[in-house]
């Protein structure tokens, strides 16, 4: 069995919450090409992305609370049947209709696997422990983005999209048989409230009733809504507008992830030292000042793709600082909700990044500046509510 404290834990939990960003980062070069291939327009195809994550948010209410009363591993394999089962849909889509509704389907048993391993997190270590585990966990997890637009440019220079999906398919299979045969059941005492719509209810409201709580959440889904952004335009921006190919597009996507990386790995070092809030503190900072500079080079119009994806290195960097310790914060104060707080957690992260995914979907078409003014917003909302709720979070 896999033991707490090892790195083969936390390579399995990181594999678990990395489930989402392979699905979407994998097939990001082949966006122009379904468009083609299904005849349909630009923020057609960019809805597969939003509508993952609309599914993802809405999965999310129900795993959390479900795993607090039932178990972590029962539900968590539960979800990868889900993953799985819509992995083949994807594959096999005939139309763009069907591959909407499979990427639908795809993100509510993908949004279990995040949930529960966020969860697992809460369950076997305490304070700055958990942030700096959530911060290795995004290490690791942020392999997966840097290669996954890699594989996906080569699937389709030389397959199809559909590829694409199979390859998700086999990747979940892998999962469900390591958790089956060597993850431990990490919920140490079950929820004593019922599993209902009522008790599911009762647990959000207690959790969505605290400031601090709405703070941490606030600045979690602020910052994912503008590394979404990026995720969402930026292979029509940066393949139609600056003229990369399929390959050059994921060797600038692998830079925002070098980015990310980078910050995680600065946070387990830092969070010691400066506690979850010193490092979200330096993680909005830059936030706001990779959007406002990618804005900046914008107006200016260099012509070339790194005024984009320089800055987004910095960003991703302040998302690497702030995302796991802001998670870290939100869930420390409820060890017996925790599944429902990475429920309530990811809907807010999800439902805005998907909102602000369809804004970034029907504007990109517009010319450069709607991506990096979303980046930009999200940025600097999250420096203004990380300092004006200081007192705030100082009171516990």
């Amino acid at each position: 069995m896999l033991r707490p404290d090892t790195l083969a834990m936390t390579a399995m939990l990181a594999l678990l919450t990395a489930l989402g960003p392979l699905s979407t980062d994998l097939y990001l070069p082949s966006l122009p090409s379904i468009a083609r291939d299904f005849a349909t327009g630009t923020a057609e195809v960019q809805f597969t992305l939003s509508v993952f994550l609309f599914g993802f948010a809405f999965g999310q209410i129900f795993y959390g609370p479900l795993a607090d009363r039932l178990g972590r591993k029962p539900v968590l394999l539960g979800g990868l049947a889900l993953f799985l089962l819509a992995s083949i849909m994807c594959a096999r889509a005939s139309s763009i209709e069907m591959l909407i509704a499979g990427r639908f389907l795809q993100a509510l048993g993908g949004s279990g696997p995040i949930v529960l391993g966020r969860a697992m997190v809460r369950d076997l270590y305490e304070g700055p422990r958990a942030g700096r585990e959530l911060a290795r966990m995004g290490m690791i997890m942020g392999l997966v983005p840097a290669f996954a637009p890699l594989i996906g440019s080569a699937i389709e220079s030389w397959l199809d999209w559909r590829w694409c999906f199979w390859l998700c398919t086999v990747f979940a299979f892998g999962l469900a048989f390591v958790a089956i045969t060597r993850l431990p059941e990490t919920l140490r005492r079950h929820a004593a409230h019922p599993a209902s719509l009522k008790g599911y209810l009762g647990s959000f409201r207690i959790l969505s009733a605290d400031p601090r709580f709405q703070a941490y959440v606030a600045l979690v889904a602020l910052a994912y809504a503008g590394l979404f952004s990026f995720i969402s335009g930026s292979s029509f921006l940066l393949q139609e507008s600056y003229h990369l190919g399929p390959r050059g597009f994921a060797g600038s996507f692998s830079l925002m992830v070098v980015g990310y990386i980078s910050g995680t790995i600065a946070a387990q070092r830092l969070v010691d030292r400066r506690g979850l809030d010193g490092v979200i503190g330096l993680g909005v900072a830059s936030l706001a000042l990779g959007g406002v500079l990618m804005t900046g080079l914008t107006l200016i119009g260099t012509g070339s793709s790194l005024e984009i994806t320089v800055p987004m290195m910095l960003y991703a960097f302040g998302v690497g600082l702030t995302m796991p310790q802001g998670q870290a914060a939100a869930m420390m104060p409820f060890p017996e909700r925790a599944g429902a707080a990475s429920s309530l957690l990811g809907l807010v992260q999800m439902s805005l990044a998907g909102v602000v995914g369809v804004a970034v979907g029907n504007t990109v078409g517009l010319g450069r500046w709607p991506l990096p003014l979303a980046i930009a917003l999200s940025g600097l909302a999250a420096f203004a509510i990380f300092h004006a709720s200081a007192r705030l979070r100082a009171a516990r």
